[in-house]
């Protein structure tokens, strides 16, 4: 019996070990911190193609090229490598698009990963270029504003309180496609949104970044700790 006890826990031990996590995640190195974005499953064009780039090591070196306040911070132009000050960064990229995956449920509230693109009609997204929303708090009337004369559709309650406390962009939802969010070091995107910028919107002080993938073990630690109730959305992140 205690051999069989035994069996069943060591089986159970393994198997919990050698479970998947239930995402995939990824961390953005910056030296104003770091973040960690979990890709969402309901985009599965996107996250693979993310994952991709990501173990190419097409982002590292690149720049957050385009920062607004209480708006988002964007990156993803290979261009933007080693580019000099006065460039004008913003067209670089794979030559393919990645078809729009909107989903009611994945929105534009503060810390999401989306993709960027051009006014293509069929909303296609650049194949590397993404933003981390920052956005801002929003009032039931601004919301009520904004449904009636830019959405033409009615945000979903949760929605709202979601805008409402966190906030977000909700002009962007149905328009841009929703892959992730951080999960891990939001204070991130608001350090980098407050930076100096020229006139096209790119900081005076080069941001650059490294992205890498969670490996399983970490990812699996990680969840595990969300569920928990853990971690905490600082900018303490977990370590190799």
């Amino acid at each position: 019996m205690k051999r069989l006890l035994l069996l069943v826990c060591t089986f159970s031990m393994i198997s919990a070990f050698a479970a998947k996590p239930k995402n995939q995640y990824i961390r953005i190195k910056t030296e104003f911190g770091e973040c960690i974005v979990k890709l969402y499953n309901e985009t599965p064009l996107h996250r693979d193609n993310f994952l991709k780039l990501t173990k190419e090591g097409y982002y590292n070196g690149t720049l957050f090229h385009r920062v607004i306040k209480d708006f988002m911070i964007q990156g993803g132009d290979p261009d933007s490598r080693n580019a000099k000050p006065d460039s004008l960064l913003g067209e670089g990229g794979p030559k393919y698009t990645i078809p729009a995956e909107f989903r009611d449920s994945l929105f534009h509230k503060k810390g999401v990963l989306a993709a960027a693109r051009d006014n293509n009609p069929e909303k296609a997204s650049s194949g590397s270029q993404f933003y981390l929303v920052q956005g801002k708090v929003f009032t039931d009337e601004q919301l009520n504003t904004l449904e009636e004369k830019r959405l033409k559709f009615k945000i979903p309650e949760y929605q709202r309180q979601v805008y409402k406390t966190l906030g977000g962009v909700p002009h962007l939802d149905r328009n841009y496609t929703v892959y992730g969010e951080i999960v891990l070091g939001l204070d991130m995107v608001d350090k980098i949104a407050v930076l100096p910028t020229d006139k096209n919107n790119r900081p005076k002080q080069d941001v650059k970044m490294d992205i890498t993938i969670l490996k399983k073990r970490e990812a699996r630690k990680l969840e595990k700790q969300l569920a928990q109730g853990f971690v905490e959305n600082k900018s303490t992140v977990l370590t190799h």
